[in-house]
């Protein structure tokens, strides 16, 4: 990452804690996050299902669904402007046009009753001072630059004449039909093939540099992350527990479950082993453990991690861990 890119962030999320008020129990989804992403470069969002990745993302956009959901702590900085103290109108004009969203699954994403072309044309016309026409040429242009073919005639298809990573791509379009400054990519990959998986995103990080914007991907593959991204932010029952450059988490991974991710990655190497799992489960957010949320399942566990959470450590420059014996940790 280059050093002017990183003198001031774009986006800081600080202490956000983001919980679900139901009627068995509070569920808390993420707890006391923080991190930035700087101008032009990619952060990942890295971790198991439930863990809290997503729920962040939709925290930073506003878009927890009220009730059951609520940000109970924290800010959001956008250019210094927390997006918590906006009013709802405001809301919607950072939405789509500063900061946009791949969402995860593209069929329920896209409305089926509406082609292609008017999904994208929306986003242009609410955003944009422009008209029908323009709008829909803009679209067509964006159907283009995502590598639809016959761009001119897909824009008036509907989701469900496409295939799935079309759909994906047209989703990609969509969102950065306006430009935006920060694009949080949501599992953009899941459900699609191996070989259209890189294509996906090979596309991305080509638009991404093409366009200067920054990106927050979500995933729970770490062999992706590996490829696309500048700097990893490894969550766990919604907590970040390690972050820091991609190469420096990879070379260096300092908390046990990182670790655990990163070896249990297929590798044509390890074709005729059995990939290691971690053990246990993800611990049930009403009821979370005390003192390290991972201890249960933790190779390194002393009693020290039962009784208190610890703090992020700093390892080295960058490099931070959630883990009392960081050092023992590689």
């Amino acid at each position: 990452m280059q050093n002017h890119l990183r003198k001031s962030p774009l986006l800081e999320v600080r202490s956000l804690s983001t919980h679900f008020f139901t009627e068995d129990g509070i569920v808390r989804a993420v707890e006391n996050v923080s991190f930035e992403i700087y101008h032009g470069e990619i952060l990942s969002l890295v971790g198991e299902s439930g863990c809290g990745k997503t729920v962040t993302g939709l925290s930073i956009l506003r878009l927890i669904a009220s009730p059951p959901g609520k940000v109970v702590n924290g800010e959001i900085l956008l250019d210094g402007r927390n997006l918590l103290d906006l009013e709802e109108k405001e809301m919607e004009k950072v939405r789509g046009d500063k900061i946009s969203m791949i969402f995860q699954e593209p069929m329920t994403s896209l409305n089926p009753v509406f082609t292609i072309g008017n999904q994208i044309m929306e986003a242009i016309l609410f955003h944009q001072k422009v008209n029908k026409e323009e709008a829909r040429r803009k679209a067509i242009e964006m159907l283009d630059r995502v590598n639809i073919p016959s761009p001119e005639k897909t824009i008036d298809a509907y989701p469900h004449q496409l295939s799935g990573g079309m759909r994906q791509r047209a989703m990609i379009a969509m969102a950065l039909s306006c430009q935006p400054r920060l694009l949080i990519a949501d599992e953009p990959t899941t459900a699609l093939d191996v070989t259209i998986q890189a294509q996906v995103l090979r596309l991305l990080r080509e638009i991404q540099k093409e366009m200067g914007m920054a990106v927050m991907l979500i995933t729970h593959d770490l062999g992706v992350v590996s490829e696309i991204a500048d700097r990893v932010a490894v969550m766990y029952a919604g907590r970040v527990v390690e972050c820091g450059p991609i190469e420096s988490i990879i070379q260096e991974m300092r908390h046990p479950y990182t670790r655990g991710l990163i070896h249990s990655i297929p590798a044509i190497e390890k074709r005729q082993k059995r990939l290691p799992a971690i053990p246990g489960q993800v611990p049930d957010a009403m009821n979370l453990p005390v003192g390290c949320k991972f201890h249960p399942r933790c190779h390194l566990m002393i009693e020290a991690c039962k009784k208190e959470e610890p703090p992020l450590f700093q390892v080295n420059g960058e490099h931070w861990s959630r883990c009392i014996r960081w050092k023992e940790c590689c």
